[in-house]
């Protein structure tokens, strides 16, 4: 009992000087109170393509409908800033935060900042380093799509509907991201093996049209016997179809294209003919976020992971799907 004492006594020692609570650290997770309207931190990681803006208004939407006040925050795709902006929402003592990590390592240090300071954490989309912070401990759950699940089936469509060798260029999602990780790890697990799939180059697009255009036109330039293009996202695949053209390739026929998210402009491109695969990668938020919180608040059990169902486009079904594509 001495010990136990002493241990809380040096805990509150510790966080004297900041005024933050020490009882959320020994005893798990922060307690969220159930009350009729909450002050929720969203700390989003940029707003340069139509998927993250997307998943802003869904979540801007659902604290209107629900009364809730969102504070919210750009890290205009810099982890140093978003790890600012988690501190800033402790700051002003939000009731919880939501958070789509920019990097797995900084903004797991991050979460551990938040739920010392009584604040529990739901991340959203992206996930943080499993060996620094874990679901129902550091944080209370992540919401999103399995990447893993995501790369896989890029990689199981595309052994089965090639047609001879596939020579691969990949384009990679932001260095150190979840995505990034999983999309590639997912990919390139399915078709290990086979020897008919050979994976050209591997380079990091950062998720951002430009940069994957400028990313292709030099593999191009390397690799002009590039037959199949797999990227990360929506915004580099378009980038890719940029220079596929401008190098006079046509995509869709000459170079297969693959995906991943289902924006409005990409699933036109399925119709189109430029693109032949893509796997969704849903940005609607909102809904489900707020339910989990309200379902935390209510003490009810929270799994580690909620995984967003989602949907894939082809030639076959893009017509069809184009209207409820975000």
């Amino acid at each position: 009992m001495k010990s136990h004492h002493r241990t809380l006594a040096l805990a509150l020692a510790a966080t004297a000087a900041t005024g933050l609570t020490v009882f959320a650290v020994a005893q798990g997770l922060p307690k969220l109170p159930q009350k009729a309207t909450y002050k929720v931190g969203f700390a989003q990681t940029e707003s340069n393509n139509p998927w993250r803006i997307a998943q802003t208004k869904s979540m801007q939407d659902e604290a209107k409908k629900l009364g809730y006040q969102l504070v919210y925050t750009d890290a205009a795709g810099s982890a140093a800033k978003q790890v600012a902006d988690v501190d800033s929402m402790i700051a002003q003592r939000v009731d919880a935060i939501f958070l789509a990590p920019r990097e797995e390592k900084p903004l797991a240090a991050a979460v551990k900042k938040a739920r010392a300071a009584g604040i529990p954490v739901i991340l959203l989309d992206r996930n943080v380093d499993p060996s620094l912070a874990k679901p129902g401990q550091d944080y209370v759950t992540f919401i999103g799509s399995d990447f893993i699940q995501e790369g896989q089936r890029v990689g199981q469509w595309l052994a089965k509907n090639m047609k001879g060798q596939a020579r691969v260029i990949q384009l990679l999602g932001t260095t150190g991201s979840s995505p990034a990780n999983d999309r590639r790890k997912g990919f390139e697990d399915a078709v290990k093996g086979n020897a008919n799939i050979k994976i050209l180059a591997s380079q990091t697009g950062d998720f951002a049209r430009d940069k994957g255009r400028q990313v292709m036109e030099t593999l191009l330039q390397a690799h002009p016997d590039v037959n199949v293009v797999y990227a990360h996202n929506d915004e580099m695949a378009i980038g890719a179809i940029a220079a596929l053209e401008a190098a006079g390739k046509k995509p869709g026929k000459d170079v297969m294209v693959m995906s991943i998210d289902g924006g409005k402009e990409i699933v036109q491109l399925v119709v189109d003919g430029k693109v032949n695969y893509v796997v969704e990668c849903n940005p609607r938020f909102g809904p489900k976020a707020f339910a989990t919180l309200k379902d935390y608040a209510a003490g009810k059990k929270i799994p580690a992971k909620i995984i967003n169902p989602d949907r894939d486009y082809t030639a076959q079904n893009a017509k069809a799907g184009l209207a409820s594509a975000y």
